[in-house]
């Protein structure tokens, strides 16, 4: 049971990430398209860099919600105790 479980939470971490990444290329192509259709206004309004997806995200939710998930991805390999490390402070801002 506890491994289906661990199953069930890495493919639920890996569908976040995959569409926070689907998103965040959605909005680059659509960001692409308008400056090819309008490039005039491109000119006259400067493009402030919109802020990263994943990161808007991450600040959103619950820091205690974000590390199990780390906790899991870190047990079932899928991340390194580098990239674990490195995430928890990124996630707790130290």
């Amino acid at each position: 049971m506890p491994r289906m479980l661990r199953r069930a939470a890495v493919l639920g971490a890996t569908a976040h990430v995959a569409s926070q990444r689907g998103a965040a290329r959605a909005e680059q192509q659509a960001a692409q398209q308008q400056s090819m259709a309008a490039p005039e206004q491109e000119a006259a309004i400067p493009e402030q860099p919109a802020p990263p997806v994943a990161e808007a995200a991450a600040s959103a939710a619950d820091p205690y919600d974000q590390l199990m998930k780390l906790k899991q991805l870190l047990d079932a390999g899928a991340l390194t105790q580098a990239e674990f490390d490195a995430q928890k402070q990124k996630i707790l801002g130290s």
